[in-house]
């Protein structure tokens, strides 16, 4: 974990080759920042908020894994109430989310990011594309970063 020296948010940030074993070492990145936040900046972060950042990381690297070939990038953030997570990947090609359809299995990561997080947001970059979810740090949005409320 470190201070960006730009604007001063604290961040933490990997580079993966792409391999399947960089999801699991992306959520414990992410597990290891927000626990970080908490115990080290006295930051409020729910376990709720723990347990959703570490889903929208998986799901959003295991999609880069699997559609993008060669490295992607993580970056974790926190802007003011909310905890930014992106995913820089080579494929330029922006997700969609698909149509719901009653027998399909699998291929609902984007709709479950989509759910959980405050916001999203898929732009295609010089190289590739960057896909951003904001997810809460606590399930009381009157709770400061300090834990007390407004």
């Amino acid at each position: 974990m470190a201070v960006d020296p730009v604007d001063g948010r604290l961040h933490a940030s990997a580079a993966f080759e792409g391999q399947g074993s960089c999801i699991a070492e992306a959520r414990h990145l992410a597990a290891d920042f927000l626990t970080g936040v908490r115990t080290e900046h006295g930051i409020a972060v729910s376990q709720q908020a723990l347990e959703l950042t570490q889903l929208v990381v998986s799901e959003l690297v295991t999609n880069a894994c699997k559609y993008a070939a060669g490295p992607l990038l993580l970056d974790l953030r926190i802007a003011g109430e909310l905890v930014e997570i992106q995913v820089w990947d080579a494929d330029p090609v922006l997700p969609v989310a698909r149509a719901a359809e009653a027998g399909r299995v699998g291929q609902h990561g984007l709709e479950i990011v989509m759910a959980v997080a405050q916001a999203f947001e898929a732009r295609r970059e010089p190289v590739g594309k960057r896909i951003t979810a904001r997810i809460a740090l606590t399930d009381d949005p009157g709770v400061t970063h300090n834990g007390r409320r407004h």
